[in-house]
């Protein structure tokens, strides 16, 4: 499935919830459901820079593909990093480098955190499309 092809059917599903609360139950629901990262990985070199909460971010190469392994100390950030990995794990390395993020403002996400969380969905974002920019010129 595509890199749009993911943020569409992330952006249908939430469609389905009328109200924020029901989103952010939703949000946090996907941060439960975030596969735990091995504890050795909780290092500060996988730490993203500019979030409020912790964020560990690993990512590996596997067949010309990114994958990714994520974990966070607070839920909601858990279940953000959850949705960027799922619409970004196992795609190209070129393709996370330049791929529009469009489900975020579709979703009304950005709008609806504050600003700080604002700016760690931002830099949670950046480290993501950084990792790609990385891998692909290793290729």
């Amino acid at each position: 499935m595509s890199i749009n092809a993911k943020q569409d059917e992330i952006v249908e599903e939430f469609e389905l919830f009328d109200q924020w609360m029901d989103k952010y139950e939703y949000i946090i629901d996907l941060g439960k459901k975030l596969p735990l990262i091995d504890d050795a990985l909780k290092v500060d070199e996988n730490l993203i820079p500019g979030c409020q909460s912790q964020v560990w971010l690993h990512a590996r190469m596997e067949n010309d593909a990114v994958g990714f392994t994520a974990d966070s100390d607070a839920i909601i950030t858990k279940g953000i990093i959850a949705l960027l990995i799922r619409v970004l794990s196992g795609e190209s390395p070129q393709s996370i480098a330049s791929c529009d993020l469009y489900f975020i403002d579709q979703i009304g996400l950005k709008e609806h955190l504050s600003p700080t969380r604002s700016n760690g969905l931002v830099s949670m974002v950046n480290k993501l499309k950084s990792i790609g920019v990385q891998f692909s010129q290793t290729q």
